[in-house]
């Protein structure tokens, strides 16, 4: 794994757990925030941290935002701090920003001034939870962006028989990657494989295709 060099500004909940969790996986983590108590909280927890403006450009440059491989502006509540330190970083040159939004104006705004990824943490986690509750038999997803996922399946009365009678393919145009039973991985499995109840299915396709089969299995 290729260590990355990653900026985090803002430190409430949401940075914190990104910087910190980011070191734990051992990247390199520059960790700012205009608090310093926030500051002094992820000091031992991050590579290092510091008390820093990022919505004045000056401080920014100071240390070095276009150096990092990400930057990650995590600024909560204050939506004017949040789109400057956005701005400052991607006008400093900065390759890849990811930028929090508290609601679909900011996330417009965000885009629009340049941001590489915009995430809205509560509204994401919202979607998924629902997701799984309604349909459970969705354990796990994972977004690869550009609209494609990976989910993993429980196999439940509707998905008896083999994958060439199933032709998952076919009618959802999605794609069986792996299959999982009793603790063993089957990596691309057979036409003629069966499957049987509780097998989990690895599925890659577009977010649209994907809901097209949770529809099917949750009827």
């Amino acid at each position: 794994m290729k260590t990355k060099q990653c900026l985090v500004i803002g430190l409430g909940r949401f940075g914190t757990a990104v910087a910190t969790t980011l070191y734990e996986m051992g990247h390199e983590v520059v960790a700012i925030d205009q608090n310093e108590e926030n500051v002094e909280r992820v000091m031992n927890l991050v590579t290092h941290a510091a008390v820093v403006d990022a919505s004045d450009e000056r401080a920014l440059r100071a240390i070095g935002a276009s150096d990092f491989d990400v930057v990650v502006v995590a600024i909560g509540t204050d939506v004017q701090a949040n789109i400057l330190a956005t701005m400052n970083a991607k006008s400093l040159g900065a390759p890849y920003v990811v930028t929090k939004a508290v609601d679909e104006m900011a996330r417009r705004v965000l885009e629009r001034i340049g941001a590489d990824l915009v995430i809205r943490p509560e509204h994401d986690m919202g979607v998924r939870l629902a997701r799984q509750i309604a349909t459970p038999n969705i354990v796990d997803t994972l977004d690869l962006g550009g609209d494609y996922a990976i989910v993993e399946i429980e196999a439940n009365e509707r998905l008896r028989g083999t994958l060439r009678d199933l032709n998952l393919t076919g009618r959802f145009n999605v794609q069986i990657i792996a299959i999982s039973r009793g603790g063993k991985v089957e990596v691309t499995p057979r036409a003629e494989d069966d499957l049987r109840p509780h097998d989990k299915l690895v599925v890659i396709g577009t977010a649209h295709n994907l809901d097209d089969l949770r529809r099917y299995l949750g009827e």
